[in-house]
Parts: structure tokens; sequence; C-alpha cells
């Protein structure tokens, strides 16, 4: 698979841009883990312009990432031209935009996934970013707005017709929120469509190796991207490509094994960011890491109200001495993707 000069190989997998979770620090844990491609938070285009602290600390890329995309919203065509050219200069890979966040205070300004009532402005907007910077353009997107707008199909031709370079498609309307399962045939039903000779890139409920190989096989879509499954089992990629590759599922990591990557994930999350920063926005990851253990609701407390660095680790110290080679059986499901 290629966007533009970008060659990702077979059957990528992608880290999907989620807000306060993928930072430098767990994007280099999913890095090691075999994740092919990874976007910054999603940034917003009016606090990038504004020189917003936030918005332009996102930008900060490491050579470790690459190849990497810089994710932007917002619901002005100048703001966003201004902002892509902002984000040109980290030299990413690739300029994506998010045109499918389905919160409220984003959508209803009309940006994210808000923009799926103005299809006009959407495909505007489009077309300016890509006539304005020189890196490739990619577009993340929903089905519709709701059950009576499931419009991607002709949605999905426009924006290829202005020239991006691959399209993401979350199988859920934007009414939909993340409820309900991802509806996946209107997904294959865009990558079968004869007009489109872009790369497609499938996203919604991809939680294990046999969802994802049937994304693959089923739909035939070029790649997949992996959101909400991710967040405390950054090992999704590596189980993912074993079984693409071999056809075998791995083991579940041992309780060792996630220690280390948790420990690991940690100390990086200190070096971006201030401690008890660090400390808090750590915290949905690791009440994932250890999901499954024996009395797990005490231990996730533990974890989830401990707000020193050193608390911390030596919480995760007494799982790794209690439960050591133990491994959680993996209980995610299929969703019949």
């Amino acid at each position: 698979m290629k966007i533009g000069d970008i060659f990702l190989g077979d059957r990528p997998l992608f880290l999907a841009p989620m807000e306060d979770i993928t930072d430098p620090s767990f994007r280099m844990v999913c890095k090691k883990n075999g994740a092919d491609f990874m976007y910054t938070e999603f940034v917003s285009s009016d606090g990038l312009i504004r020189d917003g602290q936030k918005s332009v600390r996102k930008l900060d890329i490491y050579d470790y990432e690459r190849p990497i995309g810089i994710q932007l919203y917002g619901h002005l065509i100048d703001s966003m031209v201004e902002a892509a050219l902002i984000a040109e200069e980290a030299k990413p890979e690739l300029i994506d935009i998010n045109f499918g966040c389905p919160i409220k205070k984003i959508s209803n300004r009309g940006a994210g996934a808000g923009m799926l009532r103005n299809i006009p402005l959407m495909i505007e907007m489009t077309e300016a970013i890509v006539k304005s910077v020189k890196l490739p353009v990619t577009v993340k997107t929903r089905l519709g707005w709701d059950d009576a707008s499931k419009n991607i199909v002709e949605i999905s031709e426009r924006l290829q017709d202005v020239g991006i370079k691959a399209l993401t498609i979350h199988g859920r309307t934007r009414a939909q929120l993340y409820k309900g399962n991802a509806d996946w045939t209107l997904i294959g039903e865009v990558k079968n469509n004869a007009r489109i000779k872009i790369p497609i890139i499938g996203n919604g409920d991809i939680d294990g190796p046999i969802s994802a190989k049937k994304a693959f096989d089923k739909y035939g879509v070029d790649g997949i991207m992996i959101g909400r499954s991710t967040v405390g089992r950054p090992w999704i990629f590596r189980d993912i490509r074993h079984y693409l590759n071999t056809g075998k599922l791995l083991q579940e990591p041992s309780v060792n094994e996630k220690a280390d990557i948790a420990l690991f994930h940690l100390d990086k999350s200190l070096q971006h960011k201030e401690g008890k920063r660090a400390i808090f926005e750590m915290r949905r990851h690791l009440s994932n890491y250890f999901k499954g253990l024996p009395h797990f609701k005490e231990i996730r407390l533990k974890l989830l109200t401990a707000v020193e660095a050193d608390d911390v680790r030596n919480i995760i110290q007494e799982i790794r001495e209690k439960w050591g080679d133990f491994r959680t059986e993996d209980k995610s499901s299929d969703y019949n993707v």
C-alpha cells in the first residue's frame, strides 16, 4: 500500500489519532509493538494559528515515529489552510483532515463529523488544503451524519476528485457516536467502487487478530486503523501482524511482559510531561494493562488513585511479584466484522 510516495507494505496497521492518548510516549510503545503508521493527537486549527501551547506541543514528532501524520480539525477554510501550512513545517509525512470526530463541542461547531452536514464545504476545504501544501493530504470521516444520510460512497468520490491520497472510514454515523457495531458493508462498498483508486483504510471495532483479518479478507480494505482497543493494550499490533503472517494466534503477554511495557510507557510519559499530568494521563492505560487479573477491581483502584511515579512503579512491581508468568485470558469479542 502507498499513500503518495509513502510505501507502507502489505496490509498496514494504523494507530488512530486520539486526544490525550496518542502522545509521544504511547506512540513509541505502539511503534515498538508493530504499528506501521501513526498520527499525533488531533490538533485544533484555531489553537494552532493562535499559537496555543497545547496545540503547538502536539506538533512535536520524533524520527523513531516515522512515518507519521498530523491530523487537523476545524470549521473555517482559511484557518484550516493556515494550520496545515504550520503543521507542514513540523515535517510529518502527511496532513490528515478530521471529518469524523463526533464529540459535541467539535461537531456542533461544524468541525469534525459536523462537516458531514455540509458536504460542499467539506469538499471546498479539502481542495484548498490540497492546493496549499506540498505533502500528501488524507481524510478521516464517517459513513454519514445519521442513518438517513449515509452518503460515504459519494463523499469518497468527491474527496478523491479534489486530490486526497487516502481515505479512512469509521464504520459508524456521527449520530451513533461509538454505540452499536460498526457497519463495514459501506466501507467495503467504497473500496470496491470502480471509481476509487486511492487506498481505503477501515476503522471501527477492530479489537484483535480475527476481526482484523476479516476486515482485510471480507471487505478488501488496504489498511486498518485501530483506536480504542489499543488503550492499555499496545501489543494488539504485534498480535494482529503475527496472525496475518502465520494464521496463528499469539498468547496474551504474561504479567511480567505487561509490567515491562507499562513501566517503559510510564518512563517515556514522564520524559514528555510534567509529573502529575503524566500520571493522570497514564491512568486509562494502566487500568487496562492488567485487566483480567483476579481481584482486578482492587488493583485498578490502586492504579487510578496513585499520584506519585514511585507509587505507580511500586504497585506495578507488586503486581509482577504476585502474578509473574500468569497470563489473563483474552476475552476480546469478534464484533462479527
